[in-house]
């Protein structure tokens, strides 16, 4: 089984953005750290998961346990709906790639247990172009 931890952070609302991505397991370890065009913070997070699972189609097609620290994007792949239109892209995508694992699951998790993906994010927001 794959565990992906993802976080989305910006400064500002928009903007100084950056995704965080840890994917550990089946032999993997794999830390992500990528600045992104300035969004909100909602957005980021959105992003950092459609990274983190672009990157962990690389790596298996069967079991995937995504966590992430953003209710509303943990709430908008189980429910298969989110209301906001700058989110509805980044949905699709997301439970497309979903759809090619054999088994996909994902999780709230709080901050604490995110950190590693947190740390990513907020290096990521502080690069230089």
């Amino acid at each position: 089984m794959i565990e992906l931890y993802v976080d989305g952070a910006s400064a500002g609302n928009p903007g100084k953005s950056g995704i965080g991505i840890f994917i550990k397991g089946e032999g993997h370890v794999i830390k992500l750290s990528e600045k992104i065009e300035p969004t909100d913070n909602h957005s980021a997070e959105f992003q950092a998961l459609l990274r983190g699972m672009e990157e962990t189609s690389k790596l298996t097609t069967g079991m995937v346990s995504a966590r992430s620290d953003s209710q509303i994007v943990v709430m908008a792949v189980e429910k298969q709906f989110v209301k906001n239109e700058l989110h509805k892209e980044y949905l699709r995508r997301i439970l497309e790639i979903a759809n090619t694992f054999d088994f996909f699951f994902i999780k709230w998790i709080p901050d604490a247990e995110n950190r590693a993906a947190d740390a990513l994010a907020r290096e990521a927001i502080h690069k230089k172009d």
